[in-house]
């Protein structure tokens, strides 16, 4: 089919009135129409995300029925237990997400699948674990996460409140596939399922019931330096509220918000990407840090599932750590105080994805902890977790991912923001009693187990001919594999598409037993690896690189050099 044919069967479908047709008639860019029709907007395990506006490679009314059309023939499939347990809604502060979030309701509920809708805007953190509180089938999150403003999208869970598995999220596409090119454009209306009490809005008694739960990951009330200064900026998502609640139950309560950032914009109009990633993102946090003279600066991303820190230096100026740096000293801490108090399970195991710090994996060993890997993803480790619970071979500790996410307590089975600015403060104060920074502390880390330093950087191709790029790419690797890097043997080769690992010494190759990705992982004789992998959210390639070195000045070294061999050959 081409873009053209599916362009013309959405013309043929909607109504004259349709604020959709219109955008689409108001389009006079081909290149634009074309890209806005030439696919369908991917649906997988981290759910469909992508630019708002009218075609089938868009986010719109449309496209969100058809996951929501997918998802409840999943739902009824498994039973009439299943449609009554039914789902639960959240959204957050983005352009139509509270829109969406009601097109789902009605979608899913006109099909007889009682729905469990928030009142207002959530973080992601919290919908995980409302679907395991009120006992739902499954639940939808309504973001984009830390994409720009002209993104949305959908997260579809499952009933233990983590996201949709790959064989699940196979199941749901299936479904909506079966629905062809028909546009649903008929619903069940709002008040039609309030009245049947099919649709139920929600609110205060889960934020509550989250609230109590949020005790059970603070080590120890009665540590010093509750006084701790502390700036928080959410970014103009959905963490003001919870995040704040949750310091001051801790008994934080020196917190000063950042007011140009406090309030929910869907064009988070203060900076050029809402992503504690970015150092840009904390400028303005920086500059209240530097008045109050702050001990940590806290920022969270617009659906409040991943954390921003920044500390300062030994120079006194505030630099924003790494989502490796951050979950070695939360792992440190937990892993410490747990051995102190006599608390730390013997078959306790930390999580994090292959493209994460080794730095854990050297920090748990100290403790004699177990580390596992697992795919990008935070739906990996709670399928980890899950696993665990049923078989009752290991207590789940911790688990991570090199890209700000991080999870204590297993009530939530995402990584949670709110989880992990809590649990910051509390180390924090933990140095502090003791005279130190967070940045002294890690210091402390990178002395005792080695100076690792890793980053990621992304290659960004837009639209058709960018995603025909990005998988050029990434198959020109896969074909012409590097025997060295930077005059270092590569050792080992693991393809996650073809789920093996080569060992280049003997030409062995085992099997990754981890499940199918296009994922492509070197490890060098040095302990250094890059991995390289296509962006599941956005138009990007991405490129891990880590290192580990004898010193700051040799890490970083060792990492330029080996991030510049890569890219100037993907350039060239």
């Amino acid at each position: 089919m081409t873009w053209r044919t599916s362009l013309d069967q959405w013309l043929s479908q909607l109504t004259d009135e349709d604020l959709v047709k219109q955008d689409i008639y108001n389009m006079t860019d081909e290149k634009q129409l074309e890209d806005c029709f030439y696919k369908e907007l991917e649906f997988g395990t981290g759910g469909m995300r992508g630019i708002i506006g009218p075609g089938t490679n868009r986010i719109n009314i449309y496209t969100v029925r058809k996951v929501a059309f997918g998802l409840s023939q999943y739902i009824k499939e498994q039973g009439e237990e299943a449609m009554a347990r039914g789902i639960a809604i959240a959204y957050d502060s983005r352009h139509m997400s509270k829109e969406f979030a009601l097109e789902v309701a009605k979608t899913v509920g006109g099909e007889g699948i009682q729905v469990y809708l928030f009142e207002d805007l959530r973080p992601t953190p919290l919908l995980s674990f409302a679907v395991r509180y009120m006992y739902a089938f499954a639940g939808v999150m309504i973001t984009a996460s830390h994409n720009p403003p002209e993104y949305n999208g959908l997260k579809v869970y499952g009933q233990d409140g983590a996201q949709l598995p790959p064989e699940d999220a196979d199941v749901v596409l299936g479904f909506m596939k079966s629905a062809g090119t028909r546009l649903i454009t008929e619903v069940a209306g709002e008040r039609e399922l309030l009245a049947n009490r099919i649709l139920v809005y929600i609110g205060e008694k889960i934020d509550m019931a989250y609230k109590q739960a949020l005790q059970a990951i603070q080590l120890n009330e009665e540590k010093p330096e509750r006084d701790l200064s502390i700036i928080f900026t959410p970014l103009h998502g959905t963490g003001n509220i919870p995040v704040r609640e949750g310091l001051e139950n801790f008994g934080f309560t020196n917190v000063t918000v950042v007011k140009e950032q406090e309030n929910p914009d869907p064009n988070f109009s203060t900076v050029k990407s809402p992503n504690p990633e970015e150092s840009a993102a904390f400028e303005i946090a920086i500059e209240y840090g530097l008045r109050v003279d702050a001990d940590v600066l806290l920022a969270t991303d617009p659906d409040a599932d991943r954390l921003g820190v920044a500390v300062k230096n030994d120079s006194g100026e505030y630099v924003v750590l790494t989502g490796n740096q951050i979950g070695a000293l939360m792992l440190h801490f937990l892993l410490e105080q747990k051995e102190k108090n006599g608390w730390l399970p013997r078959n306790g195991v930390v999580m994090k994805t292959i493209v994460t710090s080794e730095l854990g994996r050297a920090i748990a060993s100290s403790f004699g902890v177990e580390t596992i890997d697992t795919l990008t993803g935070f739906k990996f480790i709670a399928e980890k977790i899950n696993e665990f619970e049923e078989t009752k071979e290991k207590s789940f500790l911790f688990g991570y991912e090199e890209s700000y996410g991080y999870l204590l307590g297993n009530f939530v089975r995402d990584k949670d923001s709110v989880q992990s600015a809590v649990f910051v403060a509390e180390v924090a104060a933990y140095y502090k009693s003791q005279g130190k920074s967070l940045y002294d502390g890690l210091q402390e880390l990178y002395k005792k187990f080695g100076y690792y330093k890793e980053i990621t950087c992304s290659i960004t191709l837009e639209g058709k001919d960018g995603a025909e790029q990005i998988d050029a790419i990434v198959e020109g690797f896969r074909n012409e594999q590097p025997s060295a890097l930077n005059d270092i043997s590569v050792t080992n080769v693991e393809d996650y598409a073809k789920n093996e690992s080569l060992d280049i010494l003997s030409g062995t190759k085992t099997s990754l037993d981890l499940p199918i990705s296009n994922v492509l992982k070197y490890k060098l004789e040095d302990g250094s690896w890059v991995c390289i992998r296509p962006s599941g959210t956005e138009p990007k390639c991405k490129f891990y690189f880590a290192v580990k070195g004898e010193s700051v000045e040799d890490a970083n070294i060792k990492l330029a050099a080996l991030q510049d061999v890569v890219l100037h050959g993907v350039k060239s």
